[in-house]
């Protein structure tokens, strides 16, 4: 059984395991196991349930990595016995029956909420569900402004969307309360407000670095800092 804890990388809502590529590949040259599972992004405790469910099949320890919404994922599956630490990165830190809507509520409202297109899905003996994306036109400036144009392009086409069902559930515990956590603010996030991951991570009582001029996509545009605050948490558990 490896000391070395494995980095399970949970991505968030309108984005794809792959926006973890840069990161992955920072962390694989300095010898860090790690995973980026698919997150189903179909509801908090469901989602909360696989990702408890990914850490668990893993032997040895394990470091949660949450973007976004994936924050709040990790929040609840880190209660899992063998995750050793959290990493918040542009993410939600919730307390236990929370739901993001309130956490988000606290503060004003990001250019997000405004920009977001609504659709449909169907559900197995019931009526439709909703589901979110954010209107390609404005994903750039709210997503990924730092970010090459030409990348930006290609990740609204490819964005994942998320039940809109996620924003009222609360989360059903905190696991920073037990589990030392690291976070990093994206300081000119559009999607989440900063000062939202600021109270979070001091809420969560998290080691936290802000970098200043940092989108939403930060583990896109930034992976060396992303990765090396990673690399903090696997140091400090291992």
């Amino acid at each position: 059984m490896s000391t070395t804890p494995t980095v399970v990388l949970v991505h968030g809502a309108f984005a794809d395991a792959a926006s973890w590529s840069g990161v992955v590949e920072e962390l694989q040259s300095h010898g860090v196991p790690v995973i980026a599972p698919p997150n189903p992004l179909r509801g908090l405790a469901s989602d909360a349930a696989y990702v408890a469910s990914v850490a668990s099949q893993i032997d040895g320890p394990v470091v949660l990595v949450g973007h976004s919404y994936g924050g709040a994922l990790i929040t609840v599956a880190g209660t899992t016995e063998n995750v050793v630490g959290l990493v918040y990165v542009a993410a939600y830190a919730l307390e236990e029956g929370e739901s993001l809507g309130e956490l988000q509520g606290r503060f004003p409202l990001s250019p997000l909420v405004s920009n977001l297109k609504q659709w449909t899905y169907p559900v197995p003996g019931g009526e439709p569900a909703v589901e979110v994306t954010i209107a390609e036109d404005a994903f750039p400036s709210v997503f990924a402004a730092d970010v090459p144009a030409e990348v930006t392009r290609i990740l609204a086409a490819a964005q994942r969307p998320l039940a809109a069902a996620a924003f009222e559930e609360k989360a059903s515990a905190a696991a920073w309360k037990t589990k030392p956590s690291w976070a990093l603010v994206a300081g000119a996030d559009n999607a989440i407000n900063p000062e939202v991951e600021r109270f979070g991570a001091k809420r969560a009582g998290a080691m936290i670095v802000e970098i200043e001029g940092a989108s939403h996509a930060v583990a896109v545009s930034q992976p060396k800092a992303v990765a090396e605050l990673i690399r903090d948490a696997v140091r400090a558990t291992g």
